[in-house]
C-alpha cells in the first residue's frame, strides 16, 4: 500500500475519526472502529485519519499500531502544534490499515481552565462539578482537535470538505472546540451509550418501567454526573449530525439529552476477522483442550468433549453486562433433571492482580495431584468485595452450582498473554458452543453479533440494540437465526434466569446435526450485519452534516452536493439490506 494522500474526490477531502479506543482497546468501541475500518479506507483511502490517544508513547508502543513517520508529508514532525502537544502518524493493523495519528496532549491540561470557561461561555458546559476521567478525556478530545485543524491546514485540505467524526462524550469537547475553531468543518456526533441512561442502570434503579418520567438534567444532578451529562448533551445539540447506534439508543437520547439523532448507524462486523474452516477446526480443539486441562487443575475433575462449554464476557459491568442474571441461570440449569455435563466462563476483566500460582504449578505439573479447588485463573486485588466473585463464592458454597454445572471466572483480557489461558478471544471464541449476553443495558452488543459471526449461537436480551435488531428482522431461535432474544423487563428477573437455563440446557442436549444446524443459522445471520451493507448509514450522517453545515456557514464552498449521492447510497442499501434479512429470515423458517 502507498503511503500517499489522495485529496479532493467525492467531496470529502479529510474524513477524521476519533475516539479514546482508536489503537487502545477498551470496550466495544475498538471493535466499531476496527471493524468497519477496512470498508471506510475502500471509500475514502487515506482521506480517512484514525485520530487517538498517545497512552504508550514510543517506547512502548500500542500493539496494532505500526509507525510510519513519512506519512502525512512527514506530519509527525512538521506540524506547528502548541506547546506541550505531539503526535506520531502511522498505520493501524487492522483490515484495511488505515492512516492512525496518536496524540500526547500534556500540554492541555495547563489550559484546561481557560477551555473550561469558554465551553460554558458557549455551550453552557458545566466542568465545575468535574470528577474521574472527565480532565484528562477532555484534554485528550481538544487535543485531537487542534490536530484536526493543523493537519486540514498543513495538507492545503478544503476545510469544507472536512468531516470530524467524534464518539462517545469523552470526545465531546473536541467537537465544540472545533466547530468554534474551524467552523467550516462538519462533524458528526456519535452516542453509543448515555451517561445517564448508564449511571441510572448502574445505580441499581429501574430505567426502563419509569423511563419516561426521567429528566436527564435532574438525573445528573441525583447522581454527580452534571460535568459529563452537560458535555454530551451540548456536542449532541451542536454536531451537525447526531448519530446513536441503535432505535433503543436514540429513544434514550431523545429522552435524556432532548434531542433525538438524525440517523441510526448499527453496528456491523468484518469477516475477514472470522479464520476459514480448517483453521477455525484447529482453534477449536487446542483451545477445548488447554480450556479443560485449566479446568481439571482448578475443579478435580475430568472434562472432554461431551461437555457443553458456555460463557459470558465483555464490560465488567455486573447488573449492566447482566453477569448477575448468567450467573442465576446456571443455578437453573444445575437444578433441572439432567445429566449434561456444563463448563460455565465468565471472561469478564476485573482488577487482576496475577495469575494464580497454584494454577499455574499444577499445570506445569508441579503440583502434584491435588486440584486447587478455586473458580478464579487469576487473583483479585479485592476477592472479598468482587460482586462477580463474591456471587460464584456463595453459590458454590450452598451447593446451588458445582454439580453438572461449573463454573469459572477469568478476570482478565484475553490478550494471548494473560499467563493461564494464553489464548486471544477471537481465537477463543471456536472452542465455545453457546454464549450469554443477558444485559439489562446494552445500546448496541458487540459480544453476541461476535459470537455468532464465529458461528456460535447467542442468547442476548430485548434490551440490548443487537437483540431489537434480531427480532426486527430474523424469526427468534437458535435453528432459525442462531439467536435466542429473552424479554427482560424491572420485575421478570427470575424468568429470564429460568428461560436463560432452558437455553443452555437446550444447547446442551442438542445432537450434532442440531448443533450444526444452529451454527449454520448463526453464521447467516451474521452475514447481515456486514459492514458493507450497515456503512450507508455512516454515508448517510456525512451528507447530512454538510447538509447542516451549509445552512449554518453559507459562506463555505459546499462538499455537500457530491455528498448527495450518498443519501441515495444509503436509501438503495437500507433497502436492499431490510429486504435481504426478511427473505433470510423467511427462507430459513419456510414463513
Amino acid at each position: 500500500m502507498q503511503d500517499n494522500l489522495q485529496l479532493n474526490t467525492d467531496g470529502v477531502t479529510l474524513l477524521f475519526e476519533n475516539s479514546w479506543e482508536v489503537c487502545n482497546k477498551v470496550g466495544g468501541i475498538y471493535t466499531v472502529l476496527s471493524t468497519k475500518a477496512r470498508v471506510l479506507h475502500e471509500r475514502f483511502g487515506d482521506r480517512l485519519i484514525f485520530i487517538g490517544p498517545d497512552c504508550r508513547g514510543a517506547e512502548n508502543p500500542a500493539p496494532d499500531f505500526i509507525e510510519r513517520k513519512t506519512l502525512l508529508k512527514s506530519a509527525a514532525s512538521k506540524l506547528s502544534l502548541p506547546d506541550g502537544l505531539s503526535i506520531r502518524v502511522g498505520r493501524w493493523n487492522i483490515p484495511g490499515s488505515p492512516i492512525a495519528v496518536l496524540v500526547k496532549y500534556d500540554g492541555i491540561f495547563s489550559s484546561l481552565n481557560d477551555i473550561f470557561s469558554v465551553m460554558w461561555e458557549n455551550y453552557k458546559v458545566d466542568s465545575l462539578h468535574a470528577n474521574g476521567d472527565y480532565e484528562e478525556s477532555c484534554a485528550f478530545a481538544v487535543a485531537s482537535a487542534m490536530v484536526m485543524k493543523a493537519l486540514a491546514e498543513y495538507l492545503g485540505a478544503n476545510p469544507a470538505g472536512v468531516i470530524g467524526h467524534f464518539n462517545e462524550w469523552t470526545t465531546g469537547m473536541g467537537l465544540l472546540w472545533l466547530k468554534l475553531n474551524m467552523p467550516e468543518a462538519a462533524t458528526v456526533f456519535t452516542a453509543h451509550a448515555t451517561c445517564i441512561g448508564r449511571s441510572i442502570c448502574g445505580n441499581g434503579k429501574p430505567l426502563y418501567e419509569y423511563f419516561r418520567n426521567y429528566n436527564g438534567d435532574q438525573m445528573a444532578a441525583e447522581l454527580n454526573m452534571e460535568s459529563k451529562h452537560s458535555l454530551e448533551k451540548a456536542a449532541a445539540h451542536q454536531a451537525d449530525c447526531f448519530t446513536a447506534v441503535s432505535t433503543l439508543t436514540a429513544d434514550e437520547c431523545e429522552q435524556l439529552l432532548e434531542i433525538r439523532p438524525k440517523v441510526v448507524t448499527p453496528n456491523g462486523f468484518e469477516p475477514d476477522f472470522v479464520p476459514g474452516d480448517k483453521k477455525y477446526a484447529s482453534l477449536r480443539s487446542k483451545g477445548r483442550k488447554h480450556l479443560f486441562e485449566v479446568a481439571k487443575a482448578l475443579k478435580g475433575k475430568d472434562f472432554d468433549d461431551s461437555v457443553t462449554v458456555v460463557a459470558t464476557s465483555g464490560r465488567n459491568e455486573y447488573r449492566n453486562k447482566g453477569i448477575d442474571l448468567f450467573l442465576d441461570s446456571l443455578v437453573k440449569a444445575n437444578e433441572a433433571d439432567s445429566d449434561r455435563r456444563v463448563l460455565a466462563l465468565v471472561l469478564v476483566p476485573a482488577w487482576t492482580d496475577r495469575p494464580s500460582y497454584e494454577l499455574r504449578a499444577i499445570l506445569a505439573g508441579e503440583g502434584g495431584d491435588t486440584p486447587s479447588v478455586d473458580f478464579l485463573t487469576h487473583r483479585l486485588h479485592n476477592e472479598d468485595y468482587d460482586p462477580t466473585a463474591c456471587r460464584i463464592r456463595t453459590l458454590e458454597a450452598e451447593g446451588r452450582i458445582g454439580g453438572n454445572v461449573d463454573v469459572i471466572f477469568v478476570p482478565c483480557y484475553l490478550d494471548g498473554n494473560d499467563g493461564i489461558l494464553n489464548i486471544s478471544y477471537y481465537d477463543f471464541l471456536p472452542a465455545l458452543d453457546l454464549t450469554v449476553f443477558p444485559s439489562y443495558y446494552e445500546p448496541w452488543g458487540y459480544t453476541p453479533l461476535e459470537s455468532i459471526a464465529f458461528g456460535v449461537p447467542t442468547v442476548t436480551t430485548d434490551k440490548s440494540g443487537f437483540g431489537q435488531w434480531i427480532q426486527a428482522d430474523f424469526t427468534c431461535g437458535f435453528i432459525s437465526c442462531g439467536v435466542d432474544v429473552v424479554p427482560r423487563t424491572d420485575s421478570n428477573y427470575d424468568l429470564a434466569a429460568s428461560a436463560i437455563g432452558e437455553d443452555i440446557l437446550k444447547i446442551a442436549v442438542a445432537g450434532g446435526e442440531e448443533r450444526r444446524a444452529a451454527a449454520k443459522a448463526a453464521s447467516a445471520t451474521a452475514g447481515y450485519a456486514d459492514w458493507q451493507l450497515f456503512i450507508p448509514c455512516y454515508y448517510k450522517a456525512f451528507a447530512d452534516a454538510f447538509a447542516s453545515r451549509d445552512e449554518r456557514c453559507p459562506q463555505t464552498v459546499s462538499a455537500s452536493k457530491t455528498c448527495k449521492g450518498a443519501k441515495s447510497v444509503a436509501k438503495t442499501a437500507s433497502k436492499k439490506s431490510t429486504s435481504g434479512r426478511k427473505s433470510a429470515a423467511k427462507k430459513t423458517t419456510g414463513k
